[in-house]
């Protein structure tokens, strides 16, 4: 049974601020993760194989794995004209992921794009190692072993291996909000900085640092750490904008390069529109799909909600969730986009932890068999993830 979860005003418990028993052992759950990681990749290979295909190039050298690579070589600086006549800027991608390529391979013999799909990889297994964390503070260790099952078993897990930037995010955001239960302000802080360095949606992190500070005021015995650490979170995404602004001569200039990306926050609007087309048309299965996908988000927020999840985890998870479904482009890529909304799993992990064991492992063994043909399938598409 989940731990009766207190406050976040609440002062906390000694070792742990939800739990009073020491932190679980993420030995189990990290080899379970690492297993379903190398079965999508064995799948991967195998299909490539077939195909005559490179599995290495789909994880390393497409669509967005392109961009950091330039941003690494060209600097921000490098301009790409489609052939309605936008012109995409490098710019739209925020640089602590190439920053981090950039590094590695200056101090080893990789270049890039393998530097890419290096950090994703241990990144993911940081991440997983965090949503445990998190999990195991407020309902224990059965249900964060099940719910770091699920995420690394979702259909679109692959993107976790590609030299992408949604592992280092998630990684960066598990920790930081791992860190806000603890009442660790300035490590959230600094985490949630890092976060808003990977991608625009980590100022979902830093809202979730200052629900959670703003709750926790009253009582708290350190206000200068607390302060330290609201003032830290926004700087890494907050910075970036601005010196975007400053190189376009406008302070919205981040928008802009956005806008020429066909991004942009619309309410849910187009996405709405891309549904309802599905749904009277041929393709009606596809927009049913979508439809019940949408269904399913809402209902497992809905159901965290109930289950009592800290409200740091509910504000970060709704932000993550409302920007990417009420974005007006790449309608594609939103199962990607939604993957680092860790908490909207923590209710399946929940009910696999209260299910019979040989229910809950045939459950995670169909998952993972599912993400790792999915994913191979997905990745020798045409379009981007």
């Amino acid at each position: 049974m989940p731990t009766p979860l207190p406050s976040l005003t609440d002062p906390p418990a000694q070792g742990s601020v939800l739990r009073t028993e020491p932190p679980a052992s993420p030995r189990r759950a990290l080899t379970l993760f690492v297993a379903v990681k190398a079965l999508c990749l064995a799948v991967l290979f195998l299909w490539a194989h077939l195909a005559d295909r490179d599995a290495y190039t789909l994880l390393s050298a497409r669509w967005d794995s392109l961009w950091y690579v330039r941003v690494v070589e060209h600097g921000y600086d490098f301009t790409l004209t489609a052939p309605d006549g936008r012109v995409l800027s490098d710019m739209a991608f925020f640089p602590l992921l190439p920053w981090l390529e950039e590094g590695l391979s200056a101090l080893t013999p990789l270049g890039p794009a393998d530097a890419g799909v290096l950090i994703s990889a241990v990144a993911s297994i940081a991440a997983a190692w965090g949503i445990f964390r998190v999990v195991d503070a407020v309902y224990g260790e059965r249900a964060a072993l099940f719910t770091v099952a699920v995420w690394g078993a979702l259909p679109v897990a692959i993107v976790q291996s590609m030299a992408y930037s949604e592992s280092l995010f998630t990684a960066l955001a598990a920790w930081a909000l791992y860190a806000v239960l603890r009442r660790n302000w300035l490590l959230a802080g600094v985490l949630a900085a890092l976060a808003g360095l990977t991608r625009p949606v980590g100022l979902a992190v830093a809202a979730a640092l200052w629900v959670a500070a703003l709750l926790a005021w009253k009582t708290s015995t350190d206000r200068r750490r607390l302060v330290a650490g609201m003032v830290l979170a926004p700087l890494g995404a907050g910075g970036y904008v601005l010196w975007v602004g400053q190189r376009t001569g406008s302070l919205l200039g981040y928008l802009d390069v956005q806008g020429a990306w066909g991004n942009g926050f619309d309410g849910g609007i187009a996405f709405a529109r891309f549904i309802g087309e599905r749904l009277f048309s041929p393709a009606f299965p596809a927009g049913l799909g979508l439809l019940a996908g949408v269904a399913l988000v809402g209902w497992l927020f809905v159901r965290g909600v109930r289950q009592g999840q800290p409200p740091a985890l509910l504000t970060y998870c709704g932000i993550v969730v409302l920007l990417a479904l009420c974005s007006s482009g790449f309608f594609g890529s939103k199962p990607r986009l939604l993957m680092p909304a860790f908490p909207l799993l923590i209710p399946l992990g929940l009910a696999l932890a209260r299910t019979r064991t040989a229910v809950a492992w045939s459950v995670v063994a169909g998952a993972a068999v599912v993400a790792a043909v999915y994913g191979a399938f997905w990745l020798h598409g045409s379009g981007p993830p």
